[in-house]
C-alpha cells in the first residue's frame, strides 16, 4: 500500500471554481479522480455506462451531475456535453477521458473482428468524440485542461492484446495532435501511459495476461489508483502550464522511452 498519496490536504482547494467532466467515473481511476477534484473544490459531471455504479458514485462524491453516456456514440457525447455545460454553469475547464475497455486476450490471427471494432469504438472513437466536444467548449474561454488515459501498451504493443495496444497508441497520437493544435492557447492536452493498475478492468483479462504484465514491471508490483490520480490531477491543474501534447509515464520502470 502506498501511503501519503491521494488526499487533498497538500493542495487544499486547488480546483476552486473549476468545472470538470470525467468519463469512466463510476469506478477505478475515473472515480478516484472525480473524488479528488470534488475534494479540491471542482464542480464535476460524472459520465459512465454503468448506471448503478454511477448513481452510487454520484451520491457518495456529491457530484454536481451524473449522466449515463456511451462515449462510443458520437451523438450521445455531444448531447451529454451540452447538458453537462448547462449544469456546470456554462463552461468547461477540465476533461479527464478515463473510459476504456481491454477487449479479449487473443492472438491477432484469432482476434474476432467484432471485438476489435468495439475496442476501437470505445478507446479511440470515444476519446476523440470527448476531446472534440471538450475543446470546442474550452476554445470559447481560452482555458482548459484535457487529460487522456493511454497505456504503456500503446508504446510497446502487448502480445495477445493487439486491439487494446493499437487503441492506446492512437490515444497517444491524438493527444499529441490536439496538443499542438491548441498550443498557442490556454488549453493544455496531455496523456498518461500507466503500466497495469489493479482495477475492475482486470476482470476483462486472463490471469496469464495479468502475470505477463506484472513480469514486465521492474518495481515488481502493479501501480495504485492513488498514484494515477495524483499525476492526472496535476495535469488537470493550472500548475501544468508548459507541458502539452506530452506523454507521462507511470510504469514502475517498464517504459523505455
Amino acid at each position: 500500500m502506498v501511503t501519503g498519496i491521494g488526499t487533498a490536504g497538500a493542495f487544499d482547494r486547488r480546483f476552486e471554481g473549476r468545472t470538470a467532466v470525467v468519463t469512466g467515473a463510476a469506478s477505478g481511476i475515473g472515480r478516484d479522480v472525480a473524488r479528488r477534484l470534488v475534494a479540491e473544490g471542482a464542480r464535476v459531471s460524472l459520465w459512465d455506462v454503468n448506471t448503478v455504479a454511477l448513481a452510487a458514485s454520484a451520491a457518495e462524491l456529491a457530484a454536481a451531475d451524473a449522466q449515463a453516456v456511451d462515449t462510443s456514440v458520437e451523438a450521445e457525447v455531444d448531447a451529454a456535453m451540452g447538458r453537462s455545460i448547462a449544469v456546470l454553469g456554462g463552461q468547461l475547464d477540465i476533461l479527464v477521458a478515463s473510459a476504456g475497455i481491454t477487449g479479449p486476450n487473443a492472438a491477432v490471427a484469432d482476434y474476432p473482428g467484432e471485438d476489435w471494432r468495439k475496442v476501437i469504438d470505445v478507446n479511440v472513437n470515444g476519446v476523440f468524440y470527448c476531446n472534440r466536444a471538450a475543446v470546442r467548449e474550452m476554445a470559447r474561454t481560452g482555458y482548459g485542461r484535457i487529460v487522456n488515459l493511454a497505456s504503456v501498451a500503446g508504446k510497446e504493443g502487448n502480445p495477445n492484446a493487439s486491439a487494446y495496444s493499437a487503441s492506446k497508441a492512437a490515444v497517444i497520437a491524438l493527444t499529441k495532435s490536439l496538443g499542438k493544435e491548441t498550443a498557442r492557447t490556454g488549453i493544455r492536452v496531455n496523456c498518461i501511459t500507466p503500466a497495469a493498475i489493479r482495477t475492475a478492468i482486470f476482470e476483462q483479462m486472463t490471469q496469464e495476461h495479468i502475470d505477463f504484465m506484472l513480469s514486465k514491471i521492474p518495481l515488481g508490483r502493479f501501480g495504485e489508483i492513488a498514484e494515477a490520480t495524483s499525476l492526472i490531477c496535476w495535469l488537470a491543474s493550472e500548475e501544468c502550464s508548459f507541458s502539452t501534447g506530452a506523454v507521462f509515464d507511470l510504469s514502475g520502470g517498464r517504459a523505455t522511452y
